[in-house]
């Protein structure tokens, strides 16, 4: 094959999207033939294979990408295996002259995709990466020492001082299949869609997909960006924006939704300005793991490394099935299960209820969400739970142990939230919905309720499990 007329293939990741695709504008841009690819390679990612939840909204949204390519004359295709050894297999089989692709920056991928690359430009190939997850690359900020930042304010102070660049358009009609073509496989052969009722229940919550999520955050930025910097803290209340999945899998772009708030003229309004921050976050998060590789097993603060955790599998159970007898803890638990997520006051409430009440390691409580999420996010995940085990960057102090019921109270007033997720609990009166165990027998009776049959009893008592988690906390003080 003429190697000028030669196709490229473009390898889709977490980038399941045709617009502010920057390895797709690139590709595009050199007038070749597109060959969309697809490789499911578990092991490349080593440890962290997505769970059960991220699989089950990555298949929807490699249909939605399919949809959208064959809308355009092309199709996905869809392989299995050693991501090298699959993309040597497509060279072969297409005569394509290179690959192109977005990069991704979690330790194992980053390992993966350097050999890769490597092995493509030695062999002759063209191998070229960009940067479409993130709004900077993560060594791109730096403290004026030259150092990795490990505090969120000033971080964000720095990098939020760059320029961001423009999302990149959509190619359109510039977007051409090669002659010929290749079987794109059914997805179905990915094998990423578990063999359980339960995936159903979860894809139910959700409508995946670049146009979707397009749609949902113009619905966001018109309707509740405004009132995020209060609503984002109310669970019962749809005030953020959902975009997390979206984000993580790529079905939109980090870039796309900065421009979107730009757009408005309001983004040094304190509603937009949050929500922006949020998205600082998110960056931190990749800025942090991207320099501490070691922290979705170990804690960032090395002195944590022998903190005193008790291994109890039946409190982890316990949390895990939302039956800790904390109503804001079991309504965010269930949540969790039922819908593939959870309302982040929520999950820092839940996080603290495991690695402090209950002495359960952060990794713990990592892996959980890791399987559960459909926004299961290494870096994000890593940061959260290091946060919550005070033990990573920017954490929370050791002392600050969360009250359920005072959270609860403050952020869940009606008991809207529980009363959805912990339906046993939807007679009780406002006043006791928080704390179920405070109601006279009278008003648990007319409410139907017997606690330690219907509702658990609080698998410890809040004083006692801030006590416990206050002295073992000082032994790695300082």
């Amino acid at each position: 094959m003429d190697r000028a007329a030669a196709p490229l293939l473009l390898w889709f990741r977490r980038d399941l999207r045709l617009g502010d695709n920057r390895a797709l504008s690139r590709a595009v841009a050199t007038g070749s033939p597109i060959v969309p690819v697809f490789v499911w390679d578990e092991a490349g990612e080593g440890d962290w294979a997505p769970g059960g939840a991220g699989r089950v909204y990555l298949h929807r949204a490699l249909e939605a990408l399919r949809s959208s390519l064959r809308a355009r004359g092309l199709d996905l295709v869809c392989r299995r295996g050693p991501a090298g050894a699959e993309l040597e297999r497509l060279l072969a089989e297409t005569g394509a002259r290179g690959v192109y692709w977005n990069r991704l920056y979690e330790p194992a991928v980053i390992a993966r995709d350097r050999g890769i690359k490597e092995w493509l430009r030695a062999a002759g190939h063209e191998a070229e990466s960009f940067n479409s997850a993130l709004l900077f690359e993560p060594h791109e900020i730096a403290t004026q020492a030259g150092h990795p930042f490990q505090v969120f304010t000033p971080f964000w102070r720095s990098a939020s001082r760059r320029p961001v660049d423009a999302p990149e358009e959509d190619p359109g009609g510039a977007l051409r299949a090669p002659a010929g073509g290749l079987p794109a496989g059914p997805l179905e052969e990915l094998g990423l869609w578990p063999d359980h009722p339960w995936a159903e229940r979860v894809a139910g919550h959700w409508a995946i997909g670049e146009e979707t999520a397009r749609g949902q955050l113009a619905c966001f930025v018109a309707e509740g960006a405004d009132a995020y910097a209060t609503d984002r803290d109310l669970p019962a209340t749809d005030g953020t924006s959902r975009l997390s999945p979206a984000l993580h899998w790529g079905t939109i772009g980090p870039r796309e939704v900065w421009a979107a708030v730009e757009r408005t003229g309001r983004a040094g309004e304190e509603g937009p300005r949050t929500f922006l921050a949020e998205i600082g976050w998110r960056e931190f998060a990749h800025h942090v793991l991207f320099h501490f590789p070691r922290t979705p097993e170990e804690p960032l603060r090395e002195k944590f490394a022998d903190f005193p955790w008790e291994d109890d599998a039946g409190a982890r159970q316990a949390w895990r099935a939302g039956r800790t007898g904390y109503p804001i803890v079991d309504a965010g638990m269930r949540q969790l299960y039922e819908e593939g997520w959870m309302h982040n006051r929520v999950r820092m409430i839940v996080g603290s209820l495991l690695v402090k009440h209950l002495l359960q390691p952060w990794q713990a409580g990592a892996r959980w969400f890791w399987d559960c999420l459909v926004d299961a996010d290494l870096a994000a995940n890593t940061l959260g739970w290091q946060w919550s085990g005070g033990c990573g960057a920017d954490a929370a102090p050791y002392f600050r142990v969360f009250n359920p019921m005072t959270q609860g109270k403050k952020f869940d007033p009606a008991g809207r939230y529980v009363r959805r997720y912990v339906p046993e609990l939807g007679e009780l009166p406002d006043a006791y919905v928080h704390e179920p165990w405070e109601a006279p027998e009278t008003v648990l009776g007319q409410a139907g309720l017997r606690l330690g049959r219907d509702y658990p009893r609080p698998i410890i008592d809040h004083r006692t499990g801030r006590q416990r988690a206050l002295a073992a906390f000082a032994e790695v003080k300082g």
